[in-house]
């Protein structure tokens, strides 16, 4: 039984936010691994956390968070969210982006790393994903979500944008040049080998958005709950999962 299968059984135990088309699988990996550890009153650590959509979230069902974000605005409207949320005692805001993260954590510290949309955006992956794993105490997990290259491909040739697409396809980093907004994207196997090579041992591969990018908004707002299912239905397998516009990865330090 995997992760999602179990997501009906954690969320009597975790309410967190109503599961979407662009959420649900992540926050069913999530309510797993917190039903694992039931009773556990975990500390958190989210890179890149932005405003609280998972911190928060988490917060309210008793983990201690600490988001570390490069934007003063986002952790401005993340602490204003912990206090009308009344969590502000257990969420702490950290100015710095990924590529500081080293020197921002103590080793050994964190339960649960959050690491999502921040490896596409980084000078490099490589020692942003090695701090993670050193702030991770052995048996930690990490949540790590980056932005698919399949899917990028799929969609600049769908608008018509047949030149970026072939770019993107043939770029080792899943880039189109200096002026894309991301640094790379990732396959699956690219995304789970960079986890590996620094020590985390993946566990469960999910696409997210396989569908919600593409459907009409008619389709997405009117059939969000069959959406959401369906979501959940083609995640974890190929090949609906590796044209996803995220993949989301779930892995474990070793204990």
């Amino acid at each position: 039984m995997t992760r999602l299968d179990r997501v009906e059984q954690t969320s009597a135990r975790f309410t967190g936010p109503p599961l979407t088309p662009r959420t649900a699988v992540i926050w069913s990996v999530l309510r797993a691994e917190l039903e694992r550890r039931a009773g556990d009153r975990l500390t958190v650590l989210d890179v890149g956390g932005g405003t609280g959509g998972f911190a928060v979230p988490l917060a309210q069902a008793g983990h201690r968070v600490t988001v570390v974000d490069a934007s003063p605005d986002a952790l401005a409207a993340l602490t204003r969210r912990a206090a009308e949320s009344g969590v502000a005692d257990r969420v702490r805001a950290v100015q710095g982006d990924g590529d500081a993260l080293a020197g921002l954590v103590e080793p050994a510290s964190v339960d649960l790393v959050l690491c999502h949309s921040v490896l596409e955006v980084v000078d490099d992956p490589a020692p942003v994903v090695a701090a993670l794993v050193t702030a991770l105490r052995p048996g930690g997990a990490a949540s790590v979500l980056v932005a698919g290259q399949a899917a990028a491909v799929l969609g600049r040739a769908m608008n018509g944008h047949l030149d970026v697409a072939a770019a993107l396809a043939a770029d080792p980093a899943g880039t189109a040049g200096p002026r894309d907004t991301l640094r790379r994207r990732y396959d699956a196997d690219r995304a789970a080998a960079l986890l590996a090579s620094a020590g985390l041992t993946v566990e469960e591969i999910h696409g997210v958005r396989v569908l919600a990018d593409l459907l009409p908004a008619a389709v997405a707002d009117g059939q969000q709950a069959a959406v959401v299912e369906l979501e959940r239905a083609l995640a974890a397998r190929p090949p609906y999962r590796d044209l996803a516009a995220q993949l989301h990865l779930f892995a474990r330090r070793p204990a």
